[in-house]
């Protein structure tokens, strides 16, 4: 046997030694992507029956999860936001959540064409956990050859690009995740609306080596499913949930293929206007991407065909409302008026849509997820559907407004739960929650617990914390017309969303204005039933506060937080407590016995007149006559 032969023997002899090595200890062995092999084998040319251990593994780890967040509202804004804190010591920034990007990037302070957003830039130099990717095969790299930048250009002709960065990346105390290192975009230069958005930057949760999800996944630290929950119409905010969460009963799912698009795709084979099936060919919804989900797109927009017989199929159903025209003269929206003010009716003016997959299982869509209101006529509303350019059918987020969507990669499905996404989160976010802890870093000054507090955080520098009986803070809000009147009761129920409680203990106590400059004075009151607002509750509120992360959506201006104060309600006597009932209880009384006197009165002066006079035609007894004096018979 010549030497290229035995060469070849010996290597055929390792290669399936390792392969049985490999099958015969994988409930030992982390077979994991960061796991060394001998062979430069990659995760998707495993035998299958590794891959299945891999998954069979993954299915039985009981891995942690990231809870998060979700601010803002949809059609307010365009987007939704969660906080992220990179670097150590932590920096946070508010990003948008976009299951159509692959990279999440931020505003350096090295930035040369960068707006103004809603929190400072990122400063590397300020990071001792800080490194810019240096140039390498896997990467695109810089002009000079020395580091790895990247570009993103959208369809609305924004851009984003910059420099590969790796950083510790926190999710807050809500999260069970601790802290990990990830690589992320180091923005220099933006354009269109990602500059002059108010968010800071983008969240990645596409699919892609730099997605967030796809590197904490390939780190092991969680499983390869992540959820998306938004708000409705009148309340924006919501959850999120980095890693796998138990299948609510009554989730339907749709098919995902990966190798369709590069995007998260369903398997979408007819819809449904009031029960009454669509006259459409499968196929329209299966051209180019197919029928794409993408939390980063505002509306919904279906091939030319689809939408005709979508708009169709509902102005046949709603015969009572007038069409008008929508509030933009430069677009032709579909609009409607006379379904009235209240939003919790307009399912009683508008038909249900449902959206059959290829298993038969059906998403039934509110009126709230096809609809938004129109901003210039009370109680009208528009067609959040519109046709698209080309033949692929883009679903936007307000297709999924109080919608729990599960992506299941690790499975190749999307689920779908009607669901209130703000009590969503206020579960998820429940003080038995356990929250992260960091880890351990040589570096003793680090501080890599940048989120919230819990109920369990110390109060030792936060005043009031016992029998606390109102928080007043005052806010400056700058709005862009001064005609514009800030709707006062619009912005008292988006602090309660915020602050967590009820929209009635948030109380405007008193404002002024100077041209388009507002300085409103709120007050936070205990709920109805409760003397002092809970420990919990105010010690909450007062971080949030005092770490400035009170935050207001964009439609209503600029704002500015100036001043916050918790005041104690001191303890109170028997008498102050209950001085109201007693004076209370005395003026009933007094009122009762007033009362019983005067019908005492008015029925005695009855009896008298009874007495003193006889009624009319009473038979009276017959008596002599007197006889006449002597004075008059004289006469």
């Amino acid at each position: 046997m010549d030497r290229a032969s035995l060469l070849l023997l010996l290597l055929f002899i390792t290669t399936v030694s390792i392969f049985f090595f490999d099958l015969t200890t994988a409930d030992e062995l982390e077979l994991t992507a960061e796991s060394p092999m001998i062979f430069p084998l990659s995760y998707s040319s495993l035998p299958p029956r590794v891959e299945d251990f891999r998954r069979r593994r993954l299915h039985q780890s009981q891995l942690p999860n990231a809870h998060m967040k979700l601010y803002d509202d949809l059609l307010s804004n365009g987007y939704y936001t969660t906080r992220l804190w990179i670097g150590t010591p932590p920096q946070e920034f508010a990003l948008i959540v976009d299951t159509g990007s692959t990279v999440t990037y931020v505003p350096c302070s090295t930035c040369k064409q960068c707006g103004k957003h809603q929190d400072p830039k990122f400063q590397p130099e300020l990071s001792s956990s800080y490194k810019a990717l240096k140039c390498n095969p896997d990467c695109n790299c810089d002009d000079e050859g020395k580091l790895c930048v990247y570009e993103r250009r959208y369809a609305e002709m924004s851009s984003s690009s910059g420099v590969l960065s790796e950083d510790l990346i926190s999710f807050g105390n809500e999260s069970q995740l601790t802290p990990q290192r990830a690589v992320f975009g180091c923005e220099d230069v933006e354009t269109g609306d990602l500059f002059s958005q108010r968010a800071d930057g983008i969240m990645g949760l596409g699919r892609g080596k730099l997605s967030v999800v796809d590197q904490l996944v390939d780190k092991g630290v969680i499983e390869d499913v992540f959820s998306l929950c938004y708000g409705g119409m009148e309340v924006g905010g919501g959850a999120m949930v980095l890693g796998k969460i138990s299948p609510p009963a009554g989730m339907v799912f749709s098919h995902s293929d990966p190798f369709r698009s590069p995007y998260y795709n369903i398997d979408l084979k007819q819809m449904h206007v009031a029960g009454k099936s669509l006259k459409l060919n499968p196929k329209v919804f299966n051209g180019k991407h197919g029928t794409v989900l993408d939390s980063g797109t505002t509306y919904a927009y279906f091939p030319k065909e689809a939408f005709i017989a979508i708009k169709n199929a509902i102005i046949k159903e709603i015969p009572s409302l007038k069409r008008i025209h929508g509030p933009d003269p430069n677009y032709d929206d579909v609009c409607f008026s006379g379904a009235g003010r209240d939003v919790a009716e307009i399912h009683n003016f508008f038909p249900e849509i449902d959206m059959e997959f290829g298993n038969g299982q059906k998403l039934i869509l509110s009126p709230e997820n096809y609809l938004f209101r129109h901003t210039k006529v009370r109680g009208a509303y528009c067609l959040g559907i519109f046709p698209d350019r080309d033949s692929t059918t883009l679903l936007g987020g307000i297709v999924v407004r109080n919608t729990l969507v599960t992506y299941d990669r690790e499975n190749d499905k999307l689920g779908f739960l009607k669901t209130n996404c703000s009590d969503l989160w206020r579960r998820l976010a429940a003080p038995e929650s356990p929250a992260p802890t960091s880890p351990i870093s040589q570096n003793k000054t680090s501080n890599i617990s940048p989120s919230p507090a819990t109920s369990e955080s110390p109060t030792t520098d936060l005043p009031g914390v016992f029998r606390v009986g109102v928080i007043t803070f005052e806010v400056s809000i700058s709005v862009n017309n001064s005609s514009l009147k800030p709707k006062f009761s619009e912005i008292a129920d988006f602090i309660a969303h915020e602050l967590d409680i009820q929209s009635s203990q948030v109380r405007l106590l008193n404002f002024s204005s100077s041209g388009n400059e507002y300085r409103l004075k709120w007050g936070v009151f205990p709920p109805q039933s409760s003397e002092y607002i809970s420990n919990t509750t105010a010690l909450n509120i007062m971080l949030l506060l005092k770490e400035n992360r009170l935050r207001l959506p964009g439609q209503f201006g600029s704002y500015k937080l100036l001043e916050w104060k918790a005041e104690q309600k001191a303890k109170q006597s028997w008498w102050e407590k209950h001085l109201l009932g007693v004076v209370g209880g005395a003026m009933i009384s007094l009122l009762v016995t007033s009362v019983m006197i005067k019908l005492a009165l008015v029925w005695r002066r009855r009896k008298q007149e009874e007495a003193t006079y006889e009624p009319v035609n009473a038979t009276i007894k017959e008596q002599e006559l007197q006889p006449l004096s002597s004075d008059t018979s004289n006469a």
